[in-house]
């Protein structure tokens, strides 16, 4: 690889289950492609700016349970919009590789098939909100509830204390989303922290040795 090369920002979010891991994926990932000299930019959903981050907070606190479900929805939203104009579209014009814990298939995943709000409505409006920005790859990080659930500890957030059904949904809608976008969604089942790192650098390579990522 050599960072060099690039003619354009690459755009890779990250998505998964409480407790699979994403944050310890992303941060050895951020390593290694900074040690090949790649201009990296980690970002989060939500936040990540000022407006972004005090939605985040809002929405994750536990004593907002009177929170609705269409009113988070356009919270996320919103911190989605802040994100991609504020932070996300400059870094890409940039030439940065930008590493999102979380992107549009969270909002589906829980809000659509967590929650059964409408799933067209939050497309159109993700498409809104984002300018049609998708990811270049979207790494979707696979864990049982349980397990998953057992690792995120006793201290959860407002989204993170709800039943189990929800987040068997939640999960079963992140494999639905997988299954519909095959090209951009790679299913990586969570082991060991090395070996799944393994397995996300071999994805990240094949994309970044990509011809239509380097210059001709």
């Amino acid at each position: 690889m050599a960072g060099q090369n690039l003619k354009k920002g690459i755009f890779i979010t990250f998505e998964g289950f409480e407790g699979s891991g994403k944050s310890t994926q992303i941060k050895l990932l951020e390593d290694y492609l900074k040690k090949h000299k790649y201009p990296v930019l980690v970002l989060r959903e939500p936040g990540s700016t000022r407006v972004s981050e005090a939605i985040r907070r809002m929405l994750l606190d536990k004593n907002n349970g009177f929170i609705s479900d269409k009113t988070e929805l356009l919270f996320y939203l919103a911190a989605r919009a802040q994100l991609v104009e504020e932070k996300i579209v400059p870094a890409l014009k940039k030439g940065a590789i930008i590493l999102c814990d979380r992107f549009q298939d969270a909002t589906v995943a829980y809000q659509g098939y967590g929650l059964g709000l409408e799933r067209a409505f939050i497309n159109q409006s993700g498409s809104f909100v984002t300018g049609g920005l998708t990811a270049d790859l979207t790494v979707l990080l696979d864990i049982d509830v349980g397990e998953g659930l057992r690792r995120a500890g006793k201290n959860k957030d407002r989204i993170e204390q709800r039943s189990f059904a929800y987040h068997l949904r939640v999960r079963k809608g992140y494999l639905k989303i997988a299954q519909s976008s095959p090209r951009r969604v790679k299913v990586v089942k969570v082991k060991n922290i090395k070996k799944t790192h393994e397995e996300i650098k071999r994805l990240v390579d094949k994309l970044l040795n990509c011809k239509c990522h380097l210059k001709k």
